[in-house]
């Protein structure tokens, strides 16, 4: 008999899915009956905590830009890998979560059932797209709407349930999927208009967020036919790496909001224009973009902020239809490029001063790992990073530091990255407190012989935290969590170790040795 179970993983694998990130579990059995008939078509990977399967969904997703999977228990399976799809959502990650259910004739009647949630169904669905099985004739379908509800306008988290009396149920061969979302229509005369606007500002600067992903080629040929300065958020870095007019710095510094405000056009690209990257600080004053020309595949998106025009579609689509229309020209963008990259990075000894040499440590591990995928965890230097970095992988800088911001992150998220890019080197950078909430994680780098160098900023605590009780004039408490005995530690997972003062050179000897699977390296901060 082919059970609901089976046709489930057999639709995703005819949805291009290779990867499935899960714990299997008595309310999910029927699933991994499936998963064992389709192991030629589908790996599995298990994590360690059902909050590392959605963050290795979301790693996978990012590199690869299909949709990450994750098969997961019900009640607490579910709301473990939650965070892990906020974090999505707010990133707009692709990632489908599978989950089990009770039996249908006990749900919501508080019987106390194990793992038993009042609706959890209505509970994700207060994040994202949320739907159940009740009839295995419309498996297809649910399949078909959480794709469309994934890759269709702006990428996100979905979720798809089955109560554990449904997924043994017979279930009929799957009809093909139904072809994705066609591409939102351009609208050319409007185009026209900005192509335009663009030819006659002398002084346009881009702001490109990670909806320019993928569409870098793109990005680039119109700047360099606008002449144009392009800022980077922290999700758009590694795009137009060392180019004259990139600025790989956040609008929340002075010397870029310096930049947006000297321009007479503004070219918004795919990006929300979000506090954690325009106004990190809290402080106010991001300049006025209500005059900008505004690209975005989201319409909800186009409509929180007055623009001057909106276009949605595709940044990429988009980018390229407006290059033939625009003029070349010289409008010194090199120039107030390179001045506001060097202004920018100088800043950042104002806003703290060990900032630098942390934001050294980072590109000391890119030259150590050229094209190397940096996946971030919330800790110092990542922080310095988002502020000021130049990547040299497009898609290769992403971190929870930003959006959603959840800690614990990186570990998933790097074992993600690896499978998603075999043979691409992975750093996991991520702080000794940050590393607590997912040490388990090394150990499915393990199992699946991954090339990760795991980087420890061990600071001995929350010392980003500990900094903002200092400024806020509140006595420091609660941020001196004691740090795992990194060598021990090491040796408990299986993994090499090294051990490194807080010095570039020592990063770039360290990263430079050969090696086997995954190592931890640990940096011990001054």
């Amino acid at each position: 008999m082919t059970t609901v179970g089976i046709r489930l993983v057999e639709g995703l694998a005819a949805r291009g899915v290779d990867v499935v990130f899960g714990i299997p579990g008595v309310h999910t059995l029927e699933l991994y009956r499936g998963l064992a008939a389709a192991k030629d078509r589908i790996r599995h990977v298990t994590p360690r905590h059902e909050q590392g399967a959605g963050f290795m969904a979301d790693g996978y997703a990012r590199v690869t830009g299909k949709p990450g999977v994750a098969f997961v228990i019900t009640g607490p399976g579910l709301t473990n890998v939650l965070t892990a799809m906020a974090q999505a959502k707010a990133d707009s990650v692709p990632m489908l979560v599978v989950s089990g259910l009770g039996r249908s004739d006990t749900l919501g009647k508080g019987l106390g059932r194990l793992h038993e949630l009042p609706d959890q169904g209505a509970m994700v669905s207060t994040l994202c797209h949320s739907e159940t099985v009740t009839d295995p004739k419309k498996l297809g379908e649910v399949l078909d709407r959480a794709f469309a509800a994934m890759t269709g306008s702006r990428p996100g988290p979905a979720h798809i349930q089955i109560s554990t009396n449904m997924m043994g149920q017979p279930c009929p061969a799957l009809p093909p999927p139904v072809e994705g979302v066609s591409a939102v229509p351009l609208p050319l005369g409007r185009m026209r208009s900005v192509a335009n606007a663009l030819n006659n500002a002398e002084r346009v600067v881009i702001l490109a967020g990670g909806g320019v992903r993928r569409a870098e080629g793109a990005l680039q040929k119109l700047a360099e036919a606008l002449d144009a300065p392009v800022i980077l958020t922290a999700n758009a870095r590694g795009a137009m790496h060392g180019h004259r007019l990139v600025v790989p710095a956040s609008p929340s510094l002075t010397a870029v909001r310096a930049l947006i405000a000297g321009a007479d056009l503004v070219l918004a690209v795919g990006t929300e224009i979000g506090p954690t990257d325009y106004d990190v600080y809290a402080k106010g004053g991001v300049p006025d973009l209500s005059g900008m020309i505004r690209i975005d595949i989201c319409a909800e998106q186009l409509a929180r902020h007055p623009a001057r025009v909106a276009l949605r579609g595709d940044a990429g689509a988009v980018l390229t239809a407006l290059q033939p229309m625009v003029m070349r020209s010289n409008r010194e963008g090199a120039s107030r490029a390179e001045a506001t990259r060097t202004a920018a990075r100088a800043e950042l000894a104002g806003l703290y001063e060990p900032m630098p040499g942390q934001l050294e440590m980072v590109e000391a591990i890119r030259t150590a790992t050229p094209g190397a995928i940096i996946v971030g965890d919330s800790t110092q230097p990542v922080y310095a990073g988002n502020l000021y970095y130049d990547h040299d992988r497009p898609g290769g800088w992403f971190n929870a530091a930003t959006g959603y911001g959840a800690l614990g992150y990186a570990p998933g998220a790097a074992v993600g990255a690896a499978i998603a890019a075999p043979g691409v080197p992975v750093v996991c950078l991520i702080g000794d407190g940050g590393l607590q909430f997912s040490p388990g994680e090394l150990r499915t780098a393990l199992d699946e012989k991954l090339p990760i160098t795991f980087v420890v900023w061990n600071n001995s605590g929350f010392r980003e935290i500990a900094e903002a009780m200092r400024q806020a004039k509140i006595e420091v408490l609660g941020c001196d969590p004691s740090p795992l005995e990194m060598e021990s530690f090491a040796f408990a997972c299986g993994l090499p170790f090294a051990s490194i003062p807080q010095d570039p050179e020592a990063v770039i000897d360290a990263l430079s040795q050969p090696q086997d699977g995954p190592r931890l390296i640990e940096i011990q901060v001054r």
